[in-house]
């Protein structure tokens, strides 16, 4: 989860990334660099799989090239620098396959209305672009389940579930 003193995308769950290095050889190797910093996860544990098309994303007006990685055995992983980064937490991937955690959140940007997949879990919600990402990778993965699309919630809404905890989610 970001650091809430963050100027973009402050307290959001989100994976680790960042500006380009220059002495960075391509995504991969920022991707890498960027989970070492954020995580302390040693990048020689990970193995990347693949790079997704990159993406703007108009909130930040930030050109984002996601990559996929994969770790057998991630070893420790925690909090490195507090300035940029609030909890490190690990989700088992069935845990975003449950439907029961998915659900639709929207924000309302003066007049414009945007819709996405989110997921509700281990006291965080997961949504924006990182929703996104994820529910792109479970679809194409084939690991997708049925979901309830219809549960549709205001952001403000969707993020009180998070200490609510009479939702059965």
């Amino acid at each position: 989860m970001r650091a809430s003193t963050l100027r973009h995308h402050a307290g959001q769950a989100a994976f680790p990334g960042g500006v380009v290095d220059p002495a960075d050889d391509g995504p991969v190797a920022t991707a890498l660099r960027e989970a070492n910093e954020e995580t302390g996860i040693d990048p020689s544990r990970l193995h990347p799989l693949a790079t997704m098309e990159r993406t703007f994303i108009a909130p930040s007006r930030f050109h984002v090239v996601p990559v996929l990685a994969y770790s057998p055995d991630p070893g420790p992983v925690a909090v490195v620098n507090e300035a940029e980064t609030a909890i490190v937490a690990r989700v088992p991937v069935r845990a975003f396959i449950n439907p029961a955690n998915r659900l639709m959140v929207y924000r309302r940007p003066h007049t414009r209305r945007w819709a996405g997949p989110a997921f509700l879990l281990n006291q965080m919600l997961v949504w924006g672009f990182t929703g996104q990402v994820i529910s792109a990778v479970l679809d194409v993965a084939g690991w997708a389940q049925p979901w309830d699309t219809g549960d549709i919630r205001e952001l403000d809404a969707a993020m009180v579930l998070i200490d609510d905890e009479s939702d059965p989610r």
